[in-house]
């Protein structure tokens, strides 16, 4: 099992002959260690005023509590009351028998160890441990006597303070990224992490970052192995990211495929806690993964074998078959509907022109003439379905005075599968498009392309394909959007008039945006050498980094000279950062800030209103000031930009900066994650 929080009930100090803190020395940490846990008592949630609440949510969010009944202690044996009603299982009770057990838990398992030799129990007590990790077995009493009594999701017990909240919904609105995953980070060091986690995985999800929404679900799922959803998300996740791989890294796709079926099998195995929606997204993703592999068991066949391969593999009608099936769960899952339909438009299509294949698979020709029958009367009918379903849907939005771009797109499907009129159905994406037009990279529309771009592939509809693709060239949807290469940046500011020791004096200005000049162009020679032309690469090449007098202007000047599109972090509003960080050095150096500003090729993001840190943050076991905060915010933002497609160039003197934060505090963060790195000595 991967590492777990367990929470430790006990008395504190030498109660009655026996020191419970050495007991959790030399016994329970041990042990919980071995099982691959990390432990904590209230002593670690300790501070000014009510550690209650804490207490409680530790009590009901830990994986595994491990309580120490061996003496008469109310506060041992209110914490296990609270804990055996508000979880089922994984209590483990441990005793030294000093005192008899009380009666009401007489009848429960517990571990006896010698408190005289406790460390001589550290194997017992973990084989425990892992027995009751490993069993699905209630051992509250409070739920073994209410069968009925049903346990509550585990976030919805967590409260995230206001000001977190804030910032959370204030981030995702303007879809930044970087401070989600900031956020994310700085949560984990709090109780309540799991809640935070849940509402920013929603977020990275919905906006198709399928890199972060991955670490973030992987996070839940295995704080809460309980819950359901995280198994759906992390399926679509690594299915995603497989497609992304599958022609720079084939082994790397073939495992993330892996984990999706996993992570489908797990749904599966859960179906009885399932609604009718969570059914049908089950089924839809196992159709989606079989179609995928159907995809790939073909696409790469010579012309002649082609339809032949793709009309043979017994994925195509185990893709459609769960896709009908989750339409059949829940006739509001269109995507299931339309993906449903096309599958069998392709078997009708494909049947049809390779006659003999198709019969070859039945015992008789009678058997095969049947069997394409009852597909043509299956496409009949859930034509005619999902035509009304999706009338009843329009009529709603109407009410509503709402527009849904994927409706649209799966209306127009609707019609290119059902019609022979290429003309009414190119309007009909036309239609579609013309909502999705201010992105053309928008998810919903290139997943479109994909699967017009299939049929074309297999010559299905071949009038139809061609009306419709010219709709999605003259949009600019032509093909998917080129995953970003990040260079981020960070380095010197320039020296004040009256700094003592020179480090960037304004004589180097010249020599430094030369040697930046140099490393930026080092990295598009690269990018040249390994995805295409030199003319190319700085559309798929972002730039990020401070807004500072010195190496950050620098560094956004050279990009835009060489065509590169930069992001400007703030870490304040910018009065207050030009004020800070800027008009020291000069004027000139203000008015370069501003030509930035007005500069269309570059964007600029404001971390927070002042340099105090939130007070949701100061509450937190960790300590780091605003400045590292800052660029911890810069890094983050690059990793969700770019991932692993990032370099790092750094301006720095090799010393130690002149306070938090700064240079070689960045140097540091980025070190840490391993990204490449190219210094520049000032």
């Amino acid at each position: 099992m991967d590492k777990f929080e367990a929470f430790i009930v006990r008395p504190f100090g030498i109660k009655e002959g026996v020191d419970f803190d050495e007991v959790e020395k030399k016994l329970i940490i041990p042990a919980l260690k071995k099982a691959g846990a990390e432990g904590i008592t209230t002593t670690a949630i300790v501070k000014a005023g009510n550690i209650r609440l804490d207490m409680f949510q530790l009590l009901l969010t830990s994986e595994l509590v491990v309580a120490d009944i061996s003496i008469h202690n109310a506060n041992v044996y209110y914490e296990l009351g609270i804990r055996h009603a508000l979880r089922a299982g994984k209590t483990f009770m441990i005793r030294s028998r000093k005192d008899e057990v009380p009666f009401d838990l007489k009848t429960d398992r517990y571990f006896a160890y010698d408190h005289q030799d406790p460390a001589a129990s550290v194997e017992g007590l973990y084989k425990g441990i892992k027995e009751t990790l490993n069993s699905e077995t209630t051992d509250s009493p409070v739920y073994r006597m209410l069968p009925g009594l049903k346990t509550h999701e585990t976030k919805e017990f967590l409260a995230v303070p206001s000001d977190f909240s804030q910032e959370l919904e204030l981030a995702a609105r303007a879809e930044n990224m970087g401070k989600l995953r900031l956020l994310s980070f700085e949560a984990g060091h709090f109780s309540w992490a799991l809640t935070a986690w849940w509402a920013i995985a929603k977020v990275q999800f919905n906006a198709r970052n399928f890199k972060d929404a991955r670490e973030s679900w992987e996070k839940i799922n295995k704080r809460d192995p309980r819950e359901t959803e995280p198994h759906e998300k992390l399926a679509t996740i690594y299915q995603r990211l497989a497609e992304e791989e599958v022609l720079k890294n084939p082994g790397l796709a073939d495992d993330l495929f892996a984990r999706s079926e996993h992570e489908i099998s797990l749904l599966f195995d859960k179906f009885a806690k399932l609604g009718s929606r969570e059914v049908a997204e089950a089924y839809a993703l196992k159709a989606r993964n079989d179609k995928w592999r159907w995809v790939r068991a073909w696409e790469k066949e010579e012309e002649k074998n082609l339809l032949k391969t793709a009309l043979r593999s017994g994925l195509l009608k185990s893709a459609y078959r769960s896709y009908l099936t989750g339409y059949n769960e829940d006739l509001n899952e269109f995507y299931a509907a339309i993906n449903a339909l096309g599958l069998l438009k392709i078997i009708l299509d494909l049947a049809g022109r390779e006659a003999e294949i198709w019969k070859n698979e039945y015992d008789t020709d009678a058997l095969a003439d049947k069997a394409l029958a009852d597909y043509q009367k299956e496409f009949d009918g859930l034509g005619l379905l999902l035509q009304k379903t999706m009338e009843v849907k329009e009529q709603k939005l109407r009410q509503l005075n709402r527009t849904d771009v994927w409706f649209d797109l799966t209306r127009a499907e609707l019609a290119l599968l059902t019609r022979n009129s290429p003309e009414r159905v190119a309007r009909l994406y036309a239609n579609a498009l013309d909502l999705g037009k201010k992105d053309a990279s928008n998810f919903n529309l290139n997943a479109a392309k994909r699967q017009l771009l299939l049929y074309k592939k297999l010559q299905v509809m071949p009038e139809n394909i061609e009306a419709v693709l010219l709709e999605f060239d003259k949009y600019g949807v032509s093909k998917e959007p080129v995953a970003a290469h990040v260079i981020l940046f960070t380095g010197h500011m320039m020296d004040a008039p009256d700094r003592e020791k020179a480090r960037f004096p304004a004589g180097k200005e010249k020599e430094v945006k030369a040697k930046i000049k140099e490393k930026v162009e080092d990295v598009l020679a690269i990018l040249k050498k390994e995805h295409g032309t030199a003319e190319e690469m700085p559309s798929g090449v972002i730039g990020i980094a401070g807004g500072a007098c010195g190496g950050d202007i620098l560094f956004h000047e050279v990009c835009t000279d060489l065509g590169i599109k930069t992001e400007v972090y703030l870490a304040l509003p910018r009065e207050k950062f030009i004020a800070r960080s800027v008009r020291f050095a000069g004027n000139q150096w203000v008015d370069r800030f501003n030509a930035l500003d007005k500069n269309p090729n570059t964007s600029m993001r404001i971390l927070t209103e002042s340099e105090e840190l939130p007070a949701w943050l100061q509450s937190g076991d960790f300590n780091y000031s605003f400045w590292e905060r800052n660029n911890l915010w810069i890094l983050n933002a690059a990793l969700a930009l770019g991932g692993g497609n990032m370099t790092f160039i750094a301006l720095w003197d090799g010393k130690k900066g002149d306070g938090p934060g700064g240079t070689q505090n960045m140097i540091k963060e980025v070190e840490e994650r391993g990204a490449k790195s190219m210094i520049i000595t000032p």
